[in-house]
């Protein structure tokens, strides 16, 4: 999708108000290949979070954390700073993005588009769950500094990355306001999914698994319910002056012609 349609990936990059954003996966050569592709600039910060998810859950994300996994991926105390310049909250958005990538090459190789449209969302969020399951404890203390006032917005800009990137994967091209309530619709999903996975203790995680069926499934009937009652409901463009004529030329555009 390109700016013409109204929608684009986030692409705040490095000056980001809470330090270092990482590109998304379409700054970073595409997602199909996780490795190839990539800017040194991701690449060294990636080895430094390799470093360093091993020990966070027994020292948790700190600035010495931080400090100490530059040190054990070559990178001196001040290169370090520079990668990390907010310290543990830079690694943790990292920490994110790095996820992010991961996931998309995953998707991308199973051609998500392909699946019915239940099948695409629950087999994005089941990847992203799977992926990360060595990171579990990683991910919980994660959660709890991003919920703190002063990160607050930055964990919903990391949210809104994630279902994003699910989206994209899912061959979305949404370029009304359906754009925004997939996106919202889907956080809450995921969210919700994976606050139920940080303390499954089932087997396979079929609790997870149970849950994530569930509200899609709940989804799935507001939808429907919704779009009969939009089609019940007048278009709202009739009471406009010359409605008709405005609503034709409208849906004209949103054709592109």
């Amino acid at each position: 999708m390109t700016a013409d349609d109204g929608h684009t990936r986030d692409q705040t990059g490095a000056d980001d108000e809470a330090g270092v954003l990482p590109p998304s996966d379409t700054e970073t050569g595409g997602a199909g290949e996780f490795e190839a592709g990539v800017p040194q600039l991701l690449r060294d910060r990636d080895a430094v979070l390799e470093q360093a998810l091993p020990d966070v859950p027994f020292d948790g994300w700190t600035d010495d954390l931080v400090r100490r996994a530059g040190q054990a991926a070559g990178f001196d105390a001040a290169a370090t700073r520079r990668l990390f310049p907010r310290g543990r909250i830079d690694l943790i958005v990292h920490f994110c993005d790095y996820a992010d990538r991961r996931m998309a090459a995953e998707l991308e190789r199973i051609d998500l588009p392909s699946l019915p449209i239940r099948s695409r969302i629950t087999t994005a969020v089941l990847v992203r769950l799977e992926q990360n399951l060595a990171h579990r404890e990683a991910i919980r203390t994660a959660l709890g500094l991003l919920a703190l006032p002063q990160n607050a917005a930055l964990g919903l800009k990391t949210l809104y990355r994630t279902v994003d990137a699910m989206w994209w994967a899912a061959g979305d091209t949404a370029t009304d306001f359906s754009f925004y309530t997939k996106r919202a619709t889907l956080a809450a999903v995921y969210s919700s999914t994976l606050a139920v996975w940080l303390d499954d203790k089932s087997e396979g995680f079929a609790d997870t698994r149970a849950f994530l069926d569930r509200r899609i499934a709940d989804v799935m009937r507001i939808q429907k319910v919704r779009g009969r009652v939009e089609k019940m409901l007048p278009d709202p463009r009739r009471f406009l002056p010359g409605g008709s004529r405005f609503a034709g030329r409208n849906s004209l555009r949103m054709r592109g012609r």
